[in-house]
C-alpha cells in the first residue's frame, strides 16, 4: 500500500512543481479547467432565486395536498358512517364515486408535482444556456482549452477549479435572471 501512495505523492509534487513553474513563466495555469455545475447553479443568484421559487411552490403544493387529504378523510369517515344504514347496492355507487374522486385528486397532485419538477429542470437548462458565454470568456481569458465537470475528475488541483470565478461573473452579468425569464433566448 505504501508504494502506490508514495507514487501518488510524488506525482502530486511533480504536478504542483510544474504548475508553479508555468505560473512563473506567465503561461496558462492549466489547459484543463474544472467547474462544479451544481455549485455554479446553487450558489449563483439565478440558481438561488429558482430554488427559492421552487421551494415556495413545493410548500404550497404540500399545503394543498394536506388540505385535500383532510377533506377526503372527512368524506371517507362520513361514507363509512353511512355504510351501516345502506344496502350494498345503495352504497356501491357512493363508494365508486369516492374512489374516482380520490384517484382524480391523486392524478391532479401528481401532475402538479411533475410540472414543478419540469419547471426546475427547464430553469437549469436555461441557466446553462445563459452561462455558456461567461464560461467561454473564462476559457479564452485563461488560455485553457477545455472545461470539465469537477465531479467527473478523480484528482485535480484546486487551482483548476473556476467555479467561484464563474459564479462571480454570472452574478455580475445575469444577476438573479428575473428580468431574463420571459426574454427570448439570446
Amino acid at each position: 500500500m505504501q508504494g502506490p501512495l508514495r507514487a501518488l505523492c510524488v506525482l502530486i509534487l511533480l504536478l504542483t512543481g510544474g504548475t508553479l513553474h508555468s505560473q512563473q513563466l506567465g503561461e496558462p495555469q492549466s489547459s484543463v479547467l474544472t467547474v462544479s455545475s451544481e455549485r455554479l447553479f446553487t450558489n449563483s443568484e439565478f440558481g438561488q432565486r429558482i430554488l427559492r421559487e421552487i421551494e415556495a411552490e413545493g410548500i404550497l403544493l404540500g399545503d394543498e395536498n394536506e388540505r385535500i387529504v383532510e377533506e377526503l378523510s372527512r368524506e371517507e369517515k362520513e361514507l363509512t358512517e353511512k355504510r351501516s344504514t345502506m344496502t350494498a347496492d345503495e352504497f356501491r355507487p357512493l363508494a365508486e364515486a369516492f374512489d374516482s374522486k380520490v384517484q382524480s385528486h391523486r392524478e391532479g397532485q401528481r401532475a402538479k408535482l411533475d410540472a414543478l419538477a419540469r419547471r426546475s429542470e427547464e430553469a437549469r437548462q436555461r441557466f446553462v444556456e445563459l452561462v455558456q458565454p461567461v464560461l467561454i470568456d473564462l476559457l479564452r481569458e485563461t488560455g485553457a482549452s477545455i472545461i470539465i465537470e469537477r465531479s467527473s475528475v478523480l484528482l485535480s488541483s484546486d487551482r483548476t477549479d473556476i467555479t467561484d470565478a464563474a459564479i462571480a461573473r454570472i452574478d455580475a452579468e445575469i444577476g438573479d435572471g428575473s428580468d431574463l425569464e420571459n426574454a427570448p433566448d439570446q
